[in-house]
């Protein structure tokens, strides 16, 4: 019965990590939605696409309006991922806890979480700089 239960925590951490990786892409995603891409596409003049999409999907807009809350859950998402990909996993996934999947198949699961994790960080590095860093850098330029 033990053995048993020492076998699924592996299997239930490389889920919640898996789990946790896909919401910190969700939640980045949202970033990119709710602040960096209305900006962007005002920038290149396509500001009535904006109001095209802002009255197609209204909740943007509250969305936007609580950015500092969306981009802090998300980085909290994404800071609680690299924990779990890089330091909780590997721990638990040391030795046999592997050898009953056949380690292909966790390198692949492990392979699959990183370029998730990598992703959600870029989109939320980009949403980041255009919500937060663009108009600062634009203001600067335009002295």
């Amino acid at each position: 019965m033990i053995a048993a239960e020492v076998q699924t925590a592996p299997d239930r951490a490389a889920r919640q990590a898996s789990l946790l990786n896909y919401f910190s892409l969700f939640s980045s995603f949202s970033t990119l939605l709710c602040c960096a891409l209305p900006s962007v596409l005002v920038l290149l003049g396509m500001g009535t696409a904006v109001v095209s999409v802002l009255s197609a999907a209204p909740w943007l807009v509250s969305l936007s309006r609580h950015k500092a809350w969306t981009f802090n859950l998300a980085g909290l998402l994404i800071a609680a991922s690299f924990v779990m990909t890089y330091a909780v996993v590997p721990r638990i996934r040391s030795g046999a806890a592997c050898a009953a999947d056949g380690a292909e198949t966790c390198s692949e699961v492990s392979r699959l979480s990183r370029w998730v994790l990598w992703i959600s960080v870029l989109i939320w590095s980009a949403g980041f700089f255009v919500a937060y860093l663009l108009a600062p850098i634009l203001e600067r330029m335009d002295r």
